[in-house]
């Protein structure tokens, strides 16, 4: 539907001092700090984790050596979405010299829009990774057991949710120095960075910032602070839909993705038919994740 006069009346009448509504400011690209971004030129994307080798046995003397098979794990798949949007403006609205002023605002419009969209699709992956999103290895991104070749387990969530504080996130940091590859190997994992909503921005600065440790009388160093334990300090994520839920990122390569297939782009045309002026935006991309162990999560006690 066209914006015409009757949606811009009071445009049109004198004794107007200001149009608001349009000038907030907005949160912008906090995926960056989740996911790495990478650009496709495929209609999908595949990524698919190996298994290598397990533990070297002793080979008894005389005997013959022992072979081992390595194989896929599993396939992560990208399939890419395309996010448009428009809006036009009647022909009749540029006669009454109203095309510079709704057009320059609601191409403002239209970009936040957009942006907000992203935002809010990043999010998801973490909102309902709980529940529904899977990885792909058949379980939800944060489960105690995803699967391994070798038969066992790695967790990226601990076994009983809680809130974040100091325990929590300690045990945290002691989940992911245990995390183990496809056949059974130790990983050099550590944690990276925490991700909470607004609610919790307050706690993460305690936990993180404070020289002794947070809420007792004791004189005692912040460990998590002294052993440098989230190298990379916390970021707020305003799009997390749970007051309670909070994130690491690790150092595993490869886990939380964000393919760009169409970069942003608007353009504009003309309608024969109807003398309208259509402006659109459009771009296409995905997320999701290909290593799961590459975040940690907690929905909270």
């Amino acid at each position: 539907m066209a914006i015409s006069r009757a949606q811009a009346l009071k445009e049109l009448l004198p004794g107007l001092n200001a149009l608001f509504g349009l000038e907030y400011a907005k949160y912008e690209n906090e995926h960056s700090e989740i996911y790495e971004t990478e650009s496709s030129e495929r209609s999908f994307e595949e990524e698919v984790k190996l298994s290598g080798f397990s533990a070297a046995p002793v080979k008894p003397e005389g005997s013959a050596i022992s072979y081992d098979n390595a194989q896929e794990s599993f396939t992560a798949r990208y399939n890419h979405e395309t996010v448009a949007m428009g809006f036009s403006i009647t022909e009749e609205a540029m006669e009454d010299n109203l095309y510079d002023s709704l057009s320059a605002r609601y191409t403002k419009a239209l970009a936040r829009a957009m942006a907000y969209t992203k935002q809010v699709k990043a999010a998801s992956l973490l909102n309902t990774g709980f529940t529904t999103f899977q990885s792909g290895d058949g379980v939800t991104l944060f489960n105690t057991a995803h699967p391994t070749v070798a038969g066992g387990n790695n967790g990226n969530r601990p076994a009983v949710d809680a809130d974040l504080n100091e325990t929590s996130l300690e045990q945290a940091v002691i989940d992911i120095a245990a995390y183990k590859d496809e056949r059974g190997l130790l990983i050099a994992a550590r944690p990276r960075k925490l991700i909470v909503p607004p609610s919790l921005m307050f706690v993460a600065t305690r936990l993180l910032q404070t020289e002794g440790r947070v809420g007792t009388a004791d004189n005692d160093l912040n460990a998590l602070k002294t052993n440098g334990s989230i190298p990379d300090g916390y970021r707020v994520n305003h799009y997390l839909t749970d007051s309670d839920a909070w994130f690491l990122t690790t150092d595993i390569p490869n886990g939380m993705k964000h393919f760009v297939r169409v970069a942003l782009s608007t353009s504009m045309d003309g309608d024969f038919d109807t003398g309208n002026v259509r402006y659109k935006s459009r771009e296409r991309y995905s997320f999701g994740v290909s290593d799961p162990l590459g975040i940690y999560g907690s929905q909270g006690a």
